[in-house]
């Protein structure tokens, strides 16, 4: 099987194989791709099979989802409490990481 280079599915992978990872970085594009692709999937999933299946993905989604912002939190130098901050969370999380 060929290895695939789209930074979306790389994104994806990284994430999901990370679920429970709450160390190291991820960078911007990463985040907000899988970001992208976790609520797409949510969405669809709702609005082909019904809310129940949407909520369902939701709740398979949550770890993940956490972990990647922890994980982002720590590529822009904070920690991951910071996630709990109402809108400041949002500007470090479209901040650019630190070198």
């Amino acid at each position: 099987m060929a290895e695939t280079t789209n930074p979306f599915f790389l994104a994806n992978r990284d994430a999901m194989s990370r679920y429970a990872d709450f160390t190291g970085t991820t960078t911007r594009q990463q985040y907000w791709l899988f970001f992208l692709g976790a609520n797409g999937a949510t969405f669809f999933a709702a609005a082909i099979a019904g809310s129940v299946v949407g909520n369902v993905l939701s709740i398979f989604f949550l770890i993940p989802t956490i972990t990647a912002g922890v994980r982002r939190m720590h590529d822009v130098g904070k920690t991951g409490w910071f996630l709990l901050i109402p809108i400041y969370n949002i500007i470090l999380l479209a901040s650019p990481g630190k070198a």
